[in-house]
């Protein structure tokens, strides 16, 4: 994830790198690696988040549908579909909606592992 972003322009840099670096700081012992093709953080080998640059701005992927499904009210209007919020320079994600899309996936990924026999 570190390379994919070091090779983006400004001001996607700058972005990418920040909600890297606060996706870590909520979930300390993540990881880069890749899920779905995406460079991605990944937590206990599970993707966690990736965050895709598009023609129209950005894409979080959070690999949960329900996650985002659950999170409709602090996504507010912001795009979306099943797997991804969209969103640009001009609309940004909250921060607040971001902190919950990586806790509420690092909350789902335990829970399997704690299903597991």
């Amino acid at each position: 994830m570190t390379d994919f972003i070091a090779d983006l322009d400004e001001p996607a840099r700058s972005l990418l790198d920040g909600l890297r670096v606060r996706a870590l700081e909520l979930v300390p012992d993540a990881v880069e690696g890749v899920s779905y093709g995406m460079p991605a953080l990944l937590h206990r080998g599970t993707g966690l988040v990736a965050i895709a640059v598009t023609r129209a701005g950005y894409s979080l992927y959070p690999f949960s549908g329900q996650v985002i499904t659950a999170l409709a009210d602090e996504l507010g209007d912001l795009p979306r579909s099943k797997g991804a919020v969209s969103f640009t320079d001009a609309r940004p994600l909250p921060p607040a909606a971001f902190d919950a899309l990586v806790l509420a996936r690092r909350d789902e990924i335990d829970a399997g592992f704690d299903r597991s026999p």
